[in-house]
């Protein structure tokens, strides 16, 4: 398990992408040419493989907006994962996701020959380099956005590089600062067993917490030829405070027996072994049939610091809120419709939840009148939002209602613009958060966790649900449709 490159590429919207740090590894580079044969093909230099890239991504091809290789049905890419095209061939697998103005890529090193490509879940890499670059990411989103702030965390890749990635090997994905501290010739590496003379810095009774936290994204149309779209993306996130310079710590996921499958599994590198069952289950292929319900369970040597063991995805069978919206125009004034459902099997208890209905393109609302069944509602500071806030709990009922009559004044500057919601292309948005609970049913106690080390370890638990981009489309008007597997 081990990466033949790593990039990271500055690409602002309408500006040309400029590579701002590479890095190769040559020994990496000397396996993989052994290990993948003929059909090896070598890393092409920075400008060539930053033009291969950007291409792919559909990022610069100036006039030519629709490229039949890369766009075309016959070629959906649901992944994040890339075949650019090279001199010796297509190189592949390129792992690339945008966020924030930056592109962060690596290439990860593939034991076999890609020829014909291996299925994903077989190339171990995958997951690792997945995980390093999620790392990388948190690394450049703390702190400050500034460019000076940004430009700082550039420079200090190299080394930080040498102790989390040495020789392109990743030993420690979460790329703290602290790493920086560490001597040279000493890498951070947690879940090797370090030499008898390293001891550890924890004193005191173990104590291991694990929080599972559980994001759905949905699109709803409420239209008959449209489906509405949904999936749940999990985070297993732990601490270990446990004393040894490796302990060892087993953390089990359970589901019930009406619970949802996890599928698309990531695991922290500091995991030892792993069932292939738990790999297998893939949301990618539409052919994959296969389902394993658990239980899950990581072995590990934890790293000291909070650390994500896994990412994974499920397809749970309902949202956890219904709803519909329609806006349509009447005279010289919108009527506008809300209606919202809570599932039956979801918990009745938020720590928040409200619904926010934004109006674009317009000027700022000079009249309203409306009638609200649940909650309250609130008109913002703009006067281009509408917050329901329905509270802690849904009624008895489950279903809750907001109707009512919106006028506009004079549209000026100041007014939010978006260019998609033009005419009554319009949306609801949900923002809500549901403490111990899952949609899956996934959950951890302290009879599926293990510590091997002296003492009785403190076990603490914690699950919950958060909503990230739920939206619900104006049935009366043409909203965005897009193909599930590539929304999210």
């Amino acid at each position: 398990m081990a990466l033949r490159g790593l990039w990271l590429v500055s690409q602002e919207q309408g500006a040309q992408g400029s590579l701002l740090f590479s890095r190769r590894y040559p020994t990496v580079e000397k396996r993989a040419k052994d290990f993948n044969g003929a059909s090896y093909v070598p890393v092409p230099e920075d400008g060539p493989f930053l033009k291969a890239l950007l291409f792919e991504l559909g990022l610069a091809d100036g006039d030519q907006h629709f490229v039949e290789r890369r766009d075309s049905c016959s070629r959906i890419n649901k992944t994040s994962v890339y075949a650019l095209q090279a001199e010796g061939g297509d190189l592949w697998p390129v792992l690339a996701f945008q966020k924030s103005g930056l592109i962060y890529v690596a290439l990860p090193l593939v034991e076999q020959s890609i020829i014909p490509s291996p299925p994903l879940f077989n190339i171990s890499g995958i997951s690792q380099a997945f995980d390093l670059l999620s790392g990388l990411l948190a690394f450049m989103s703390s702190g400050q956005k500034t460019e000076a702030e940004r430009g700082t965390k550039i420079s200090q890749l190299p080394n930080l590089l040498m102790q989390a990635c040495p020789l392109g090997t990743p030993l420690d994905t979460n790329l703290n600062p602290s790493l920086l501290e560490s001597s040279p010739t000493t890498p951070s590496t947690h879940h090797q067993k370090p030499p008898a003379w390293r001891t550890g810095s924890y004193k005191g009774r173990p104590h291991v917490n694990v929080c599972i936290t559980e994001k759905v994204k949905s699109v709803q149309y409420d239209k008959r030829d449209v489906a509405d779209m949904w999936q749940v993306y999990g985070t297993v996130t732990c601490k270990c405070d446990i004393e040894g310079t490796a302990p060892n710590v087993t953390v089990g996921l359970n589901l019930p027996a009406n619970g949802s499958p996890l599928q698309d599994i990531l695991v922290h590198p500091c995991v030892t072994s792993l069932d292939s069952a738990v790999l297998t289950s893939s949301s990618v292929d539409i052919l994959d049939d296969s389902a394993f319900s658990g239980p899950y369970k990581f072995p590990l040597i934890p790293p000291p610091d909070l650390f994500n063991l896994c990412f994974y995805t499920s397809q749970v069978p309902v949202p956890p809120i219904l709803g519909f919206y329609q806006l349509k125009e009447e005279e010289s004034h919108w009527k506008f419709s809300v209606h919202l459902k809570l599932h039956e099997s979801v918990k009745n208890a938020f720590e928040f939840c409200e619904a926010r209905v934004p109006f674009f393109n317009r000027g700022p609302i000079i009249h309203l009148e409306y009638k609200v069944s649940y909650g309250q509602l609130e008109v913002s500071k703009e006067k281009s939002l509408l917050v329901w806030i329905i509270g802690q709990k849904f009624p008895k009922s489950l279903e809750v209602s907001l109707t009512g009559t919106v006028a506009f004044g004079t549209a000026s500057q100041e007014q939010p613009v978006d260019p998609v919601c033009a005419g009554g292309t319009a949306y609801v948005k949900l923002y809500f958060r549901i403490l111990d609970f899952t949609l899956t049913g996934c959950y951890t106690d302290q009879h599926s966790i293990q510590v091997f080390s002296s003492g009785k370890p403190k076990i603490s638990t914690a699950r919950e649900v958060l909503s990230s981009d739920y939206y619900i489309w104006n049935s009366k008007a043409p909203a965005p449709v897009v193909y599930r597997t590539l929304l999210f």
